[in-house]
């Protein structure tokens, strides 16, 4: 009973499509303070992460890098999040020569606001959830269960499809 309805209060938590995506202001790899209230105006896709340099992750950014003139194209910006601090930020993206920002959510703050946080108390970490935030700061789409191979396609048909229907 007990773990049912603990299972009922973090499902009305989670966030739904149509809300306004929770604000936050964390640092990014060069120590720049990342604001998502600055990013007003442009679509975001905020993507949560496991670990800096560990396969699935390292495939998914490197899918991001290499398909950042689409992304632009589509006039969206990528902020990649995860608990790792800044320096492991800095270090993974000038190994696989990032083009965005990786921002640091050591307490998890931000991955508790957006239900992309596992907390195991002995080991925490990002769950590999997906946003896209429209211009107006609302979230337009959520991806749960994201395949770090083809994540990246989901995001660019979605945000065609998105832009689209706002046109």
């Amino acid at each position: 009973m007990v773990f049912g309805l603990f299972y009922s209060l973090t499902a009305h938590a989670q966030l739904q499509v149509g809300q306004t995506a929770p604000s936050f202001a964390l640092y990014d790899q060069h120590q720049h303070l990342q604001k998502l209230d600055d990013y007003r105006g442009q679509w975001v896709v905020l993507y949560f992460y496991p670990k800096d340099d560990t396969p699935g992750c390292t495939a998914e950014a490197c899918s991001f890098r290499d398909n950042i003139n689409k992304l632009i194209a589509k006039q969206a910006v990528i902020l990649g999040v995860s608990v790792d601090n800044t320096d492991d930020h800095k270090t993974f993206a000038a190994k696989y020569n990032l083009p965005f920002s990786l921002l640091a959510d050591p307490e998890g703050k931000v991955a508790k606001q957006y239900d992309a946080l596992l907390d195991l108390k002995v080991l925490r970490f990002a769950k590999r959830h997906s946003f896209i935030i429209d211009p107006q700061g609302r979230i337009v789409r959520i991806y749960r269960s994201v395949d770090p191979q083809r994540h990246v396609a989901e995001i660019l048909k979605d945000l065609e499809d998105l832009q689209q229907k706002t046109e």
